[in-house]
């Protein structure tokens, strides 16, 4: 099966790009097939309206939620992807429709997918609401998960662009976790389910993007989702979706989502060799903070009359302007960046850096600069 095919053919054209909220998926949600049942399952804080997708009549039953914090779009797109193979006569479709039963709520934080924030309308992280429940859309999901009985939770998540795959150095472009159900992060069978899982998908994303699949931190939080729900004896996995080369829209790691959640519903008539899926799993890198957006290296600096030369790095800043989201970049890190690397980096050669009538770099400030009064880099970006 080529699963980056069926990404590319079953792409949802109607949604693109990161800001996803509501309205834009609405239309989308109600021109799925009828096989397809659509509730309204509750209310955000701002009264907008929480959905449910229901799908397949099988045995086994995976509840999965996507935009618990309203800035990570990626996975919606992917699930909306997966939502139109699902709507296909394929014959894998046809077994996981008998095989599977799936819940899938779309959008769980509809205010903070429209005000583009991790929060929900009450500045509250839900992933930090798991244990008391205090926000309603953490209600709904409690609810739903109490009255659908699910064998697998899928917790759909982005990650951040300084993430990378230790030892590789590359972009960690989706990363995986099964959550720890205690303090000392032992592994039980909960656990181990969530794990053989993962690894389908692991040996899946490899033959695309080898080296760029991570394996998120699993320190115990009771009070997030994904730890709460194992705790509670269901194999919970994480899924996170990072950065891809050039793809700051995430057009391009949807794919990648879609691929992760097909290869989950592969048939596997293996036996689970426990410790062998234990050591296949701790194979997989775990995620680092090594990248920064931009990396200048070799900039010549006055400061205090003194010439330097250093590196700088400046990071994107997500901000919705009018209704469109923009990319601002600031200076973030100066010197010290020995262990980073830069999705773009620029060798300044020496070249006299210029700002404002400065010839150093400042912490925050926009990344609009001159080197030799020159060259121009205009949004971290050198103009050409």
């Amino acid at each position: 099966m080529d699963y980056l095919q069926l990404a590319t053919q079953y792409l949802e054209p109607k949604l693109k790009g990161k800001y996803i909220h509501l309205e834009t998926i609405l239309p989308v949600l109600k021109s799925l097939n009828p096989d397809f049942e659509i509730t309204e399952i509750g209310k955000s804080v701002q009264e907008r309206v929480i959905y449910q997708v229901k799908i397949g009549t099988g045995k086994t039953k995976i509840l999965m939620w996507s935009q618990m914090h309203g800035n990570e779009s990626t996975t919606t797109k992917g699930l909306f992807d997966f939502f139109n193979f699902l709507q296909s006569d394929n014959e894998t479709v046809k077994r996981i429709k008998s095989d599977y039963t799936l819940l899938c709520i779309p959008m769980l934080n509809p205010d903070g997918a429209f005000l583009y924030t991790r929060e929900n309308a009450n500045k509250v992280d839900l992933n930090r609401d798991a244990f008391n429940a205090t926000q309603p859309e953490m209600q709904v999901l409690h609810s739903v998960y109490k009255s659908f009985h699910p064998d697998y939770c899928y917790n759909l998540h982005d990650q951040r662009t300084i993430f990378g795959t230790e030892g590789f150095n590359l972009p960690a472009t989706i990363s995986f976790l099964s959550p720890a159900y205690n303090e000392e992060r032992e592994y039980n069978d909960v656990r181990l389910k969530a794990i053989h899982i993962i690894n389908k998908m692991h040996i899946a994303l490899q033959l695309y993007i080898p080296n760029q699949i991570g394996r998120f931190d699993d320190s115990y939080n009771i009070n997030c989702t994904g730890d709460y729900f194992t705790t509670q004896n269901t194999p919970t996995i994480l899924f996170e979706a990072g950065h891809y080369e050039d793809d700051y829209d995430r057009d391009v790691v949807r794919k990648y989502v879609f691929i992760s959640l097909l290869s989950s519903f592969d048939a596997s008539y293996e036996n689970v060799i426990v410790n062998k899926e234990l050591n296949n799993y701790l194979k997989i890198p775990q995620n680092n903070k090594c990248f920064y957006d931009f990396i200048y290296k070799n900039v010549k600096i006055i400061d205090n009359s003194e010439e330097k030369i250093i590196n700088f790095a400046a990071q994107y800043t997500e901000v919705v302007q009018n209704g469109q989201l923009k990319f601002v970049a600031s200076i973030v890190k100066i010197d010290d960046l020995q262990d980073f690397k830069g999705h773009l980096e620029y060798d300044c050669a020496n070249g006299l850096f210029e700002s404002k009538g400065r010839y150093f770099p400042q912490l925050e400030d926009k990344a609009d600069f001159f080197i030799n009064n020159l060259t121009e880099f205009n949004n971290g970006v050198k103009i050409i």
